[in-house]
């Protein structure tokens, strides 16, 4: 494929995410960069579809000729670069990198060791205490049959994410039946303090260029609805401390922490992908779009960025778009 002359780049799973590739597309206006945005979703109606260049509608990610239409869009369009941006896919993609590179086509996911850790909670945890990283105690079933344990705790499926069926507990009678209810459930330490998500820019060396916390003020489904930057330094070096050991992180990573009273940090989660409050970081100046293109063609982050504007706060709503019949897919 001849792609001398242009960067493409295919966003898969592209859903709702148009404050992100709108972002890339700003870039690619300021920088004179010449290619094309193409998105991938399950549909024609996925808000994505009507900002990217081209839209196309694959299977879902369990489907088994999802990765053979990824291939075939990839060849089509001369990709670049292959951005996914949803959890279920990271995995699979990481296992499937030989068949992409084949194509001259890069993956912007980590290596898939550290894919399999962030996917299962049980692992993330196991993870953290391994290495000598706060985190709050997952609690065996022999533990919760002796009773070991201080209510309130969590409850949450080991695969989930977007905070689906995570629920804080305060009884007996209210751990016995989530516990049954919530699929795939781990019983976790209820940890209060001041939630942070932190978005990590990590070239395909492991070379960190920036790492932005954003306080979260408020959250919908999930996902942080009004946040703020903070240049915390006892955050940014336990965060630093944590992309160290994991193993072959690339890109863009996600990792949510909380910051007691007492000042100490304590990470739950590890999201190998570009988070949905992204839009924050790079509005407050840290140029991850064109970070991510400019890795992707072989450049090292011998230099850290944090120039970024601190609280920056960022208040999302809905916006909807609207068209008089739906756009023709490929």
């Amino acid at each position: 494929m001849n792609k001398d002359n242009e960067f493409n780049i295919l966003f898969t799973s592209s859903g709702r995410r148009v404050s992100l590739i709108k972002l890339f597309k700003e870039v690619y206006h300021t920088n004179n960069i010449s290619g094309k945005i193409i998105t991938a979703d399950l549909k024609n109606s996925a808000p994505s579809a009507f900002i990217s260049d081209k839209h196309y509608i694959v299977p879902r990610v369990d489907n088994g000729n999802y990765l053979l239409e990824l291939l075939k869009i990839c060849e089509k369009e001369n990709i670049n670069l292959v951005i996914p941006l949803i959890d279920t896919e990271l995995l699979l993609l990481s296992e499937n990198r030989h068949l992409f590179e084949e194509l001259d086509v890069k993956l912007f996911v980590s290596g898939t060791l550290l894919n399999e850790i962030a996917c299962d909670k049980v692992k993330t945890y196991q993870f953290f205490k391994e290495n000598n990283i706060e985190t709050p105690k997952v609690f065996s079933n022999e533990e919760l049959t002796e009773k070991i344990y201080e209510f309130p705790l969590l409850i949450k499926p080991y695969n989930g994410s977007s905070s689906k069926g995570v629920t804080k507990v305060h009884t007996e009678k209210e751990l016995s039946f989530f516990k049954d209810y919530i699929a795939n459930s781990i019983v976790q330490e209820f940890i209060e303090g001041i939630e942070y998500t932190v978005d990590v820019m990590v070239d395909f060396y492991g070379n960190i260029k920036t790492i932005v916390p954003r306080r979260r003020i408020e959250t919908r489904a999930g996902e942080v609805s009004k946040g703020i930057t903070k240049k915390d330094i006892d955050i940014i070096h336990a965060v630093e401390k944590v992309i160290n050991v994991l193993p072959e992180p690339i890109g863009c990573l996600t990792l949510q922490c909380f910051k007691k009273d007492n000042g100490d940090i304590t990470f739950i989660e590890i999201n190998p992908r570009f988070g949905g409050g992204i839009p924050l970081s790079i509005k407050a100046g840290a140029n991850f779009p064109l970070w991510t293109i400019n890795s992707t063609k072989g450049e090292k982050f011998l230099e850290e960025d944090f120039s970024w504007k601190e609280n920056l706060t960022m208040l999302r709503y809905d916006e909807a778009i609207f068209i008089e019949r739906l756009r023709d897919v490929n």
